[in-house]
């Protein structure tokens, strides 16, 4: 079992920045994928972000350029830096932890634990 909770999210005007963290405890593989998604009302949940264990990433690329994921493997595990904010940002915003399978895709299917989310909110 892995536990995850996030924390950082908030209310910013466009182009605005927040840094969201995300906490895991319980049992991690040795290799492993963790990623960021999204999602908006009314939408579909969607990738934004992730990280496998020797730091190779991908990103959506709705987000390129602006977000940057990130981890350490103490405490807080993975961050998501997201700079230069716009209103179509604006989702609950999800942790996920999943196996490791030849990379770490955008794919919600790959994960199977996730945590509880945290609300961007970007103002334009």
């Amino acid at each position: 079992q892995v536990q995850l909770v996030e924390s950082g999210g908030g209310s910013v005007p466009a182009g605005g920045s927040l840094r969201l963290s995300c906490s895991a405890s319980g049992y991690l593989a040795t290799r492993y994928c963790m990623a960021w998604f999204r999602q908006a009302p009314g939408k579909e949940r969607e990738g934004v972000a992730a990280i496998d264990n020797d730091g190779d990433t991908s990103y959506a690329d709705s987000v390129k350029g602006r977000f940057t994921v990130s981890k350490d493997n103490a405490k807080n595990p993975l961050y998501l830096q997201m700079n230069n904010l716009q209103a179509e940002d604006t989702a609950m915003y999800y942790c996920a932890h999943g196996p490791y399978d030849r990379s770490c895709s955008l794919m919600a299917n790959q994960y199977n634990y996730w945590g509880q989310g945290t609300q961007v909110t970007v103002s334009s």
